[in-house]
């Protein structure tokens, strides 16, 4: 499984406004080959923060997302400013939870 992590900074009183913006590529994303999981979230500490999960199949997957979001055209409402803090692709095995 691979699992990227993000995390992007906006203006606090943007916040909302972002994840409003991305709720049309949740759904898209979602319901391409190999997707588990992706969403972005606002960070319940930091009002300026939003965190990015996704987790996929494979990483061949991956790649044929992010190829897919390139080829989107751009958004007719000017998109919030962020700032991309951090994003980290990790090939994982699942293992025991050790609250099992």
């Amino acid at each position: 499984m691979i699992i990227v992590l993000g995390v992007f900074e906006v203006e606090a009183g943007d916040r909302d406004r972002f994840l409003e913006q991305k709720a049309a590529q949740v759904t898209a994303t979602r319901a391409e080959t190999g997707c588990i999981d992706y969403a972005f979230a606002a960070d319940a500490a930091d009002a300026g923060r939003v965190r990015l999960v996704e987790r996929w199949e494979s990483m061949a997957d991956l790649e044929a997302h992010v190829a897919a979001l390139r080829s989107v055209p751009p958004a007719t409402a000017p998109p919030v400013p962020s700032r991309t803090v951090a994003v980290d692709v990790l090939d994982a095995r699942v293992v025991r939870a050790p609250w099992a």
